[in-house]
């Protein structure tokens, strides 16, 4: 059983084990020292279903919100959608696909396909995107005669 209480400096309400009563904490809100009382008898009653979450220390807790004020207008975080593939298609607009292998891009050890993507991406502008989706394929790895299984990402954009 708890022993629910109120710190004497500020107000906070806490809740320590019973075992604990009489003993001498600090306040973990202010940090003044404060003695834990015992627990107070409870009257035996007849059995009744408690609801746990009304009753905790969280649930008399007051909240204060505010509502931001502002100067001036707000910029919009929802932009535009872009046009989907079918309406590109019937405007004339372009669409190139690029497919970057995590083989391709391994040197003499060195993995470079973080910086080969990046490059790629900077080279052709984030509006120019259209969409980036990872693949996975097996290659067969001519020194050892095995089917390797890789990845890569499959680059659609605007060109």
């Amino acid at each position: 059983m708890d022993v629910i209480f109120k710190c004497n400096h500020c107000d906070q309400e806490l809740s320590v084990d019973a075992s604990g009563a009489g003993s001498e904490i600090e306040c973990p809100s202010c940090g003044e020292r404060i003695v834990i009382p015992q627990a107070e008898a409870e009257p035996v009653m007849p059995r009744t279903v408690v609801n746990p979450i009304k009753t905790s220390a969280a649930a008399k807790e007051e909240h204060h919100f505010t509502v931001p004020v502002h100067d001036k207008p707000t910029e919009s975080l929802i932009t535009k959608p872009l046009a989907p593939l079918e309406v590109a298609a019937k405007e004339g607009l372009h669409l190139r696909v690029k497919t970057i292998r995590h083989t391709d891009c391994v040197e003499v050890g060195h993995d470079r396909f973080d910086e080969i993507v990046t490059r790629f991406l900077e080279k052709v502008g984030e509006s120019n995107i259209v969409s980036i989706n990872t693949l996975a394929y097996t290659h067969l790895d001519i020194g050892s005669q095995k089917l390797l299984t890789d990845f890569g990402v499959l680059i659609v954009y605007r060109g």
